[in-house]
């Protein structure tokens, strides 16, 4: 049987990691892998992190199995935290998910399972792991205009062109905020167009929401998901807790269904039928983690002010990085790189000019000139800036 099995294709960013440790260079940076750092290039714990760990040690009696759709208040945290009271809680049916990418999968089963045909519009560029597990999947994908090369901001009116030829039955795909490769976020009123070409085409929106409080905070990242879950008839969010507290590695995310018009049990059912297919029980740790910081006032306190500390540093060095561009270039085209909200930028470069950099400065970042701000900091911000000028982009 198993000769019959074929080699896969090697993921971009995970190849990446591999020639950045093989590289004996001393300068060498790394931009490439989707991690927070801080300025000594670790991914720290967070405080609040680590003191709901005490609390649980001493107080967690047992390691029994959770509901198929994880902890009842683990799911009622995220989706007041994601949602607050756009959406009443009546209409929203969630479960939990072995990390935003589980949330992501789950959500295309559904889909599936839900209308076979459906195709799901994704912004070009999107996140790579959703184009791949909906070729897994078999699922159709129509890709809809989103990043401008030449203004490195968001080529809106070929969005909105494309969006409108999406038909009922359709899902159109968005980030919830800081836009996973490129950095480049629509505004309010831009939003609010997009909410009547969803009413008018019949589609439904899916949000991968990754970076919440990355961009502009926690509540205003929150702003977009929350008029779009409350402007439409149904709705899917993928949410994932890895980047705003930390927790990487403990792969905790859920999955929302908000549908006014359809039977909770239904939906529910549906969602906890999925798990129950997958993974059976979600993993418990990391949520009961969250879901201790965000009913602890004081705690919750804490892991907001230290994600602003961390939402601010990488305000910092996106500035920092535009303003040494300008000065060693000097030209002002760099400016987008402030505008930018999240982890990533999007130079807008070639792949060849990427691999120039690499081979000529030590400079890891993903082929398509993705490169993640939070690997930065001040000793290499001007490494990164004199290799950029130096490759003419």
């Amino acid at each position: 049987m198993f000769e019959n099995l074929k080699a896969q294709k090697s993921d971009a960013i995970l190849a990446l990691m591999q020639m950045y440790r093989d590289d004996p260079r001393a300068k060498k940076v790394d931009l490439g892998v989707g991690v927070y750092k801080d300025a000594s290039g670790n991914t720290p714990i967070m405080r609040a992190i680590k003191t709901a760990e005490q609390r649980l040690w001493t107080e967690q009696t047992t390691k029994s199995y959770v509901g198929l759709a994880g902890a009842p208040d683990f799911n009622d945290a995220m989706v007041q935290l994601v949602l607050g009271d756009a959406v009443p809680r009546a209409h929203v049916s969630s479960v939990a998910t072995p990390g935003g990418t589980g949330a992501v999968r789950q959500a295309f089963e559904l889909i599936r399972m839900s209308n076979p045909s459906a195709r799901v519009f994704v912004s070009d560029p999107t996140w790579p792991n959703h184009l791949s597990i909906l070729a897994y999947l078999g699922m159709e994908m129509v890709p809809y205009r989103y990043f401008d090369a030449d203004t490195r901001g968001v080529d809106f009116d070929g969005m909105m062109a494309d969006l409108k030829t999406a038909q009922k039955g359709d899902v159109i795909l968005l980030h919830g905020c800081c836009h996973n490769p490129t950095g480049a976020n629509l505004t309010g009123p831009q939003w609010a167009d997009v909410i009547t070409v969803l009413n008018d085409t019949g589609a439904m929106p899916m949000i991968d929401i990754a970076y919440q409080g990355f961009g502009d905070g926690v509540e205003a990242d929150a702003a977009a998901t929350r008029a779009v879950a409350a402007g439409v008839p149904e709705c899917l969010i993928a949410a994932s807790c890895s980047k705003n507290f930390g927790i990487y590695r403990e792969r905790t995310g859920i999955l929302m269904m908000t549908a006014a018009g359809t039977d909770k049990a239904l939906a529910q059912g549906s969602l906890s039928f999925l798990n129950r297919q997958n993974y059976s029980f979600p993993p418990d740790h990391g949520a009961r983690l969250v879901t201790i910081i965000l009913n602890d006032d004081e705690l919750r306190a804490d892991w907001m002010a230290e994600l602003e500390d961390m939402r601010t540093g990488m305000l910092t060095l996106r500035e920092a990085l535009a303003k040494e561009l300008e000065a060693q270039s000097g030209s002002n085209r760099f400016g987008f790189l402030a505008q930018h909200r999240g982890m990533f930028s999007r130079l807008g470069t070639s792949p060849e000019m990427v691999a120039k950099m690499r081979e000529d400065s030590g400079i890891y970042m993903v082929g398509d000139s993705r490169m993640n701000i939070a690997g930065l900091n001040a000793e290499t911000i001007p490494i990164l800036a004199k290799a950029i000028v130096a490759a003419g982009v």
